[in-house]
């Protein structure tokens, strides 16, 4: 991982989607990944992850890295398609045992992550939640977290392109 960062100027980014596609709007963090692809972000400094809901793949993902972006639904009782943007370091939270496909979470993986690797975790982490409208069963985005998920992939395009030096934005229609 190092030689990679060095040819970034010593920046190495890991943008992980949360989430369970078979849950509608629960899906959206491997959607703006799958949209992020196509669009071209992925290269030597830049590398997506579709975690699902496994958040032991977030720690092991962004160990080495200096950045990383954490996309995944919200349920908080806002407005859905709210997009939310965090500190990672006030989401972090300890690993509380259950009995879920959500058990050790992103949250737990940012916490575990720091206690375990320490140095070679990264000091940068931003979360971007979008309010879910429809987490039932099924396939698809609802239409207004489909639009908060193109804002989303804007967002990481203008964080990217801030920390890589000569990584171009996309323009978002």
């Amino acid at each position: 991982m190092q030689a990679l960062a060095d040819l970034n100027g010593g920046e190495m980014i890991a943008i992980i989607g949360c989430g369970n596609p078979n849950r509608r709007d629960d899906g959206v963090g491997p959607v703006v990944i799958d949209r992020l692809k196509a669009r071209g972000i992925e290269h030597l400094g830049v590398k997506l992850f579709d975690a699902g809901t496994d958040g032991m793949s977030v720690m092991f993902a962004a160990r080495g890295c200096t950045t990383l972006i954490v996309v995944d639904a919200s349920k908080s009782g806002v407005e859905p398609g709210t997009i939310h943007e965090v500190p990672g370091v006030e989401l972090e939270r300890a690993y509380s045992p259950g009995l879920n496909l959500h058990d050790f979470r992103w949250d737990a993986a940012l916490y575990a992550g720091r206690q375990i690797f320490r140095d070679a975790f990264p000091q940068d982490v931003t979360v971007l939640l979008i309010e879910a409208s429809e987490l039932d069963l099924g396939i698809g985005l609802s239409d207004v977290v489909a639009g908060s998920a193109e804002k989303v992939v804007g967002r990481i395009e203008v964080l990217v392109a801030a920390l890589i030096p000569g990584q171009q934005a996309c323009p978002v229609s």
